[in-house]
């Protein structure tokens, strides 16, 4: 279940804002939720993660109009765009995978991606097969919950746990896993 942070009302009142035209509301939303857009599609298409992002707010700008329900939703629905756009590249170009070292634990994963660690932690998600680095991207990074990101993948709920599960023992398997958890337990990190 993803945390709520102390920004979300904010994020509901700018969605509300955004909704009725105001230019800052829509601001406001795109500050609170471009990284986490913009660390997903890093991991999914790499290099063309930037176009990928802009493809997506574009497309929000343009139908956020007609889009109905809650920050939630939105949030679902916001990711879905984002994962249509992240398919889209894939079929213009040939995918640039983001390049990295092997290994990362999921309590690492996060600590990494809150901290300084942020490329390390996407680049070793990113080395993970597809399907378990988009849902652990969903689930543990954007902070999802497993119907919406079994709706954004097209997939089962079931199939979607396996996935972040598998995903998840897969990183904390990588030796510079363990050593980065070593470090932290330690106090080194």
């Amino acid at each position: 279940m993803r945390r709520a942070s102390p920004a979300e009302p904010d994020l509901e009142h700018a969605l509300r804002a955004a909704q009725d035209g105001d230019p800052h509301g829509f601001a406001l939303l795109w500050r609170g939720l471009q990284p986490a857009v913009l660390r997903y599609l890093r991991v999914v298409i790499g290099d063309h993660a930037e176009d990928a992002a802009s493809e997506t707010w574009l497309q929000v700008i343009r139908d956020l109009d007609r889009f109905r329900g809650d920050l939630a939703d939105f949030r679902g629905w916001l990711f879905r765009i984002a994962r249509h756009r992240a398919l889209d590249e894939h079929r213009r170009r040939r995918p640039t995978p983001a390049t990295g070292i092997d290994g990362v634990a999921p309590d690492a994963a996060v600590a990494a991606l809150e901290g300084v660690g942020t490329d390390w932690a996407l680049s070793l998600i990113a080395s993970l097969p597809g399907d378990q680095a988009e849902a652990v991207m969903l689930r543990i990074v954007a902070g999802l919950d497993v119907a919406t990101t079994a709706h954004i993948l097209g997939k089962r709920p079931g199939a979607v746990r396996i996935a972040t599960m598998r995903g998840l023992r897969r990183l904390a398997t990588y030796p510079q896993v363990r050593d980065r958890a070593a470090r932290a337990a330690a106090g080194e990190v």
